[in-house]
């Protein structure tokens, strides 16, 4: 007796004695489509059309839409990465690049101010400074200054404190009497601070007229600390013209003078005490890394939102490639399960009872064989896109996640 493949075979096709025993005799590999009932001998209708059988969804989100293009970025994750990332660019425009740039032009400033008053001769102070001790200014620090009187040795106060090549020392600051008239607070040197015990080891200037040449410097804030007598010195803890013209009872001009080296060694050589005085350092003339890290700032500015543009692109593209694949597979699998209605008075072609589970089992085998054609080609699609078919595990949590990475 023939059998039935597998095929779905309206009901009320089934007419006859025999027919009604072949299909109670294929119930294991029948599948029954209810339809509506028709007097005998009347001709199958288009609504008795056989079923075909079901393919998964794609993909949906929450509210049972496709995401597709634009919208499959429009998520919580995406909108907060896309707002950090803009208020990161933002920041690197306005904020940081400014500020290391901003540094980088004052110390390229600076370093112009000093190279120009190497080169050039000193001038007298009274040339640089108010008569009325007003300060000089920020753009005129650094000027190479000539300066003619004579020290105050009585006056003189030392800073602690303030290491020099990172070791504790002492600075001299000494009222100097010009002969144009007011009183300056000069840096006359360092000497190292010891033990920090004993008394310092720094010479007495010499009280006759010299002539000494140094730099301008900018008075410092005045220090919360007030002065103290320590070792015999009065030491104070900035170099704040107020508070040591406070402490010495001398009226200082608001800008103080540093001396250089051969005003340095000079007023060693009149001074007879074995104690001598060590010329302070000028500031090496490097422009830093605040151009690099400027520059910097600038390319991370620009590199973030090109970077977010990228991955917004690639997620597109791969939502439209599982979208067309998963279509793909949808019409593979529909043209693979397209049955074959069966008439009446036919029967599918004799075949060995033991063998129907296998061929059920099988399901990609038609008539005329297209339908095991098509589900390889899908496989191997699938296989060449993830490397492989997906795991049963992996495709019920894509779909239970709706494929959404955010």
């Amino acid at each position: 007796m023939g059998r039935l493949t597998g095929r779905r075979v309206p009901l009320r096709a089934l007419t006859g004695r025999d027919e009604f025993v072949t299909a109670c005799a294929a119930l294991g590999t029948l599948d029954i489509v209810p339809t509506s009932p028709t007097s005998p001998g009347s001709e199958p209708s288009e609504s008795a059309a056989p079923a075909t059988p079901r393919t998964p969804a794609s993909p949906r989100n929450s509210s049972g839409r496709r995401r597709g293009g634009l919208r499959s970025v429009l998520t919580p994750g995406w909108i907060l990465t896309a707002v950090l990332v803009l208020t990161f660019t933002y920041f690197a425009f306005t904020f940081l690049a400014p500020w290391q740039l901003g540094k980088n032009r004052d110390k390229n400033e600076f370093n112009q101010r000093l190279e120009h008053a190497l080169e050039v001769d000193p001038v007298p102070i009274s040339d640089v400074i108010p008569a009325d001790g007003a300060s000089a200014g920020v753009d005129s620090e650094w000027t190479r200054v000539k300066l003619q009187g004579h020290f105050l040795p009585d006056k003189q106060v030392l800073l602690r404190n303030r290491p020099v090549n990172s070791s504790p020392a002492y600075q001299s600051l000494t009222p100097f009497a010009l002969d144009s008239g007011g009183t300056v607070m000069v840096n006359r040197g360092w000497v190292p601070a010891g033990d920090g015990s004993s008394k310092p080891a720094v010479p007495a200037p010499p009280s006759k007229d010299i002539t000494v040449t140094g730099f301008i410097r900018m008075n410092e804030p005045k220090p919360q600390t007030t002065p103290a007598k320590v070792n015999g010195f009065t030491q104070v803890t900035g170099m704040n013209t107020q508070q040591v013209g406070q402490a010495t009872g001398t009226k200082l001009a608001t800008d103080y003078v540093q001396l250089d080296k051969p005003s340095v060694d000079k007023v060693n050589e009149l001074t007879p005490s074995p104690d001598k005085l060590n010329a302070l350092e000028l500031p090496h003339l490097d422009g830093g890394t605040n151009l690099s890290y400027g520059i910097q700032w600038i390319a991370f500015g620009i590199l973030a939102p090109v970077g977010l543009g990228w991955f917004i692109f690639s997620e597109i593209r791969e939502r439209r490639r599982e979208k067309e694949e998963i279509a793909e597979s949808q019409h593979s699998a529909a043209r693979s399960a397209d049955p074959q209605p069966i008439t009446p008075g036919t029967t599918a072609p004799d075949t060995p009872a033991e063998d129907a589970p296998a061929n059920d089992l099988s399901g990609t085998k038609t008539e005329d064989g297209s339908g095991a054609a098509s589900n390889i080609t899908a496989s191997e699609k699938l296989a060449n896109r993830y490397g492989g078919t997906r795991s049963r595990f992996e495709e019920r949590r894509a779909q239970k996640k709706g494929q959404e990475r955010f």
